[in-house]
C-alpha cells in the first residue's frame, strides 16, 4: 500500500520527523525556491512549512493531492487561507507553541531599551567606555501598558510584576474582572498611551489592528516612553515611530517585528534608542521543537480520515471523546440521505437526542455535510470545504438537541427538504460496548439495521410476495442478503431494508423497481 506523501518544505526540528513516525514517505524541498517548491508539491497530501514558504492559490493549485497545510508556527501571512478552503485544504498550525518564546523576547527588549544595554554593548566593543551616556531607568513603580491582553501579553505581565511594575491593559475582548485576577488594571487605549513608561504590544495583525500606534496615537504619549513590538510588523507605525523618536516625543523602541520582511533598511535603525532584531520572537530551540511536534501530530491526524479541530479553516472547536465517535456515523447517515434523496436538501436539521447533548455536539453539522455532498462532489470533500458547498447551494443547516430520547440512549436524526418541498429523514444511533452503528429510521419507518458497505431500500405498497421477489432477483444476480428488515406504516406503505455483502448491478436495481412498483435507493459507502 502506497504510503502518503508528506513534504516538509523548511527546516524542522528532529522531532517534527519522529512525531510523524514511519507511515509517511517524507521528501524535501527548499520553500523558498519557487522553482523547487511547485513541482514538489504535484502529488504531494500533506506540506510543512514555517515562514519563508509561501503557499498561495497558484502552490495549492499545483498540489492536486494536497490534503493539509501545516504551518510549524504561529503567523499564516503566508497562506492563502481562503484558496486552500475552497480547494479542501485543511490549515493547521501551532498557536501556543511559541508563546512562552514570544513573551520573554518582549521583556528582553523592554529591558535593553530601559537600560540602553544594545548601543553601551556595541560602543565598548568599538572601543570607547561611556559610562554616563547610556544611563537608564529602573522598572520599579514604573507602569507598564499591555496592549492586546491575550495569552502572550498575560505572560509578559506575570513576568514583569516580578519587578514591581503596574500593569495597565487594554483588550476589548477581556473584562475587568479577569484583568484584575491577572493583576493588570483595564484601561482604555487613550488611558494606556498617556500612562504608560513603556507599552509592549501583543495583538494579532487585521485590519482592525494596523497602524494601531501610529502618528495619532503616538501624540498622546509621555515623551520617557519607550515602545516595544515583538508581535506583528505593521501594528506600530515605523515611520511615525521614527518621527516621535527625532521629535523627541518617544524616548525608545524594542522592535522585533517589520511591516516588510526581511528589512534590512528602515528609519528605525538611525537610533540608537531602538533595539531591532530579525523577528526572533519564536526562535528558541524549544518553541521551533513543539510547532513541529504540534502539527506533526495535526498531519497524522488529516492523512488519517480524523478531524482536526483545531484547524484555522475548520469550525468546531474541541471534541469531547464521547462525541468522536459519533462523527463517523453522522457522516454516512450524511451519505444515506444523499442516496435515499437522490438529491441535496435546500434546509437540514441534524437532530441530536439523548445524554449525548449533555457534550457540544455542533462538530456533527460538519460531519452531516461532509456525507451529503461526498457522493455527488466531483471534487474530494473534507470538513474544509463541505460549509461552503452547503453556502454555495444555499443549504441551510440547523443543530437541534434535546436531552431526552425515548426509544434509544442516544439518537442522530438528518431531516430535510428538498427543493420540492418533500421531506427525507435518517436517523441513526451507536449500540452496545463496541459502539455498532446503526440506521433507525428512514422516512418515518422505524427499523434498526446495522450499517454496511452496501445497502438498499425498498418502499411499496405493503402486499404479500414482494420480499420474495427481491430475494429471487438478487439471488440471480448473485448478490447475496446480509441482513434484512421489512416495516410498515398505518398507510399500508413498507419499507425493505437490506444490507448485501456487495454492489447490487443498476440493471438489477431497475428490474426490482419494475416488478414489485418499487422505489429502490441504494447506497454503496465504499466503491
Amino acid at each position: 500500500m502506497t504510503k502518503p506523501v508528506v513534504l516538509i518544505a523548511e527546516e524542522l526540528s528532529p522531532a517534527t520527523i519522529d512525531a510523524l513516525g514511519p507511515d509517511f514517505e517524507i521528501r524535501q524541498t527548499d520553500g523558498s525556491d519557487r522553482s523547487q517548491l511547485i513541482p514538489a508539491l504535484a502529488d504531494v497530501d500533506a506540506v510543512l512549512i514555517r515562514s519563508a514558504t509561501k503557499m498561495d492559490a497558484e502552490a495549492i493549485a499545483a498540489a492536486k493531492n494536497l490534503k493539509v497545510i501545516a504551518r510549524a508556527g504561529v503567523g499564516l501571512d503566508n497562506v492563502d487561507v481562503p484558496a486552500a478552503t475552497q480547494a479542501g485544504v485543511m490549515v493547521v498550525n501551532a498557536p501556543t507553541s511559541n508563546i512562552t518564546s514570544a513573551a520573554e523576547l518582549a521583556v528582553g527588549l523592554l529591558l535593553s531599551t530601559a537600560r540602553n544595554i544594545a548601543p553601551a554593548n556595541q560602543a565598548l566593543k568599538g572601543g570607547a567606555w561611556k559610562r554616563s551616556k547610556y544611563g537608564g531607568v529602573e522598572l520599579l513603580d514604573k507602569k507598564v501598558g499591555v496592549v492586546g491582553f491575550g495569552r502572550i501579553g498575560q505572560l509578559v505581565a506575570e513576568r514583569l510584576k516580578g519587578f514591581g511594575v503596574e500593569i495597565l491593559a487594554y483588550d476589548p475582548y477581556v473584562s475587568a474582572q479577569r484583568a484584575g485576577q491577572l493583576g493588570a488594571r483595564l484601561v482604555s487605549l487613550d488611558e494606556l498611551l498617556a500612562e504608560s513608561d513603556f507599552i509592549t504590544v501583543h495583538l494579532p495583525k487585521s485590519p482592525e489592528t494596523l497602524g494601531l500606534i501610529g502618528k495619532e496615537a503616538l501624540t498622546k504619549v509621555k515623551p520617557s516612553v519607550r515602545i516595544i513590538n515583538a508581535a506583528r510588523g505593521g501594528i506600530v507605525d515605523e515611520d511615525a515611530l521614527a518621527e516621535a523618536l527625532r521629535e523627541g516625543r518617544v524616548a525608545g523602541a524594542g522592535i522585533d517585528v517589520f511591516a516588510t520582511e526581511p528589512t534590512t533598511e528602515s528609519p528605525l535603525f538611525e537610533h540608537e534608542s531602538v533595539v531591532v532584531t530579525p523577528h526572533l520572537g519564536a526562535s528558541t530551540e524549544e518553541a521551533q521543537e513543539k510547532a513541529g511536534v504540534a502539527v506533526a501530530k495535526s498531519v497524522r491526524l488529516a492523512l488519517g480520515g480524523d478531524l482536526v479541530p483545531d484547524a484555522v479553516n475548520v469550525s468546531g472547536g474541541a471534541v469531547a471523546e464521547e462525541v468522536r465517535p459519533g462523527i463517523d456515523l453522522v457522516e454516512k447517515l450524511g451519505r444515506i440521505f444523499t442516496g435515499v434523496a437522490g438529491s441535496v436538501p435546500v434546509q437540514l436539521d441534524v437532530d441530536v437526542r439523548g445524554e449525548i447533548t449533555e457534550h457540544d455536539v455542533s462538530v456533527w453539522e460538519l460531519s452531516a455535510l461532509k456525507g451529503l455532498f461526498t457522493d455527488i462532489s466531483e471534487d474530494p470533500v473534507t470538513y474544509v470545504n463541505a460549509p461552503l458547498l452547503a453556502k454555495d447551494r444555499g443549504l441551510e443547516v440547523r443543530l437541534l438537541t434535546d436531552a431526552v430520547s425515548e426509544e434509544f440512549r442516544n439518537v442522530t436524526t438528518l431531516r430535510g427538504t428538498l427543493a420540492d418541498g418533500t421531506t427525507v429523514s435518517v436517523a441513526g444511533t451507536l449500540t452496545g460496548p463496541k459502539m455498532v452503528q446503526k440506521v433507525t429510521g428512514i422516512n418515518g419507518f422505524d427499523i434498526e439495521v446495522p450499517l454496511s458497505d452496501h445497502m438498499a431500500f425498498f418502499s411499496y405498497a405493503d402486499r404479500p410476495g414482494v420480499v420474495g421477489v427481491i430475494g429471487r432477483l438478487l439471488g440471480e444476480a448473485d448478490v447475496n442478503i446480509g441482513g434484512m428488515q421489512v416495516a410498515r406504516d398505518e398507510s399500508g406503505k413498507a419499507l425493505v431494508a437490506l444490507t448485501v455483502d456487495n454492489k447490487i448491478p443498476a440493471d438489477v436495481v431497475a428490474a426490482i423497481g419494475t416488478e414489485v412498483d418499487a422505489d429502490v435507493r441504494v447506497v454503496d459507502l465504499v466503491d
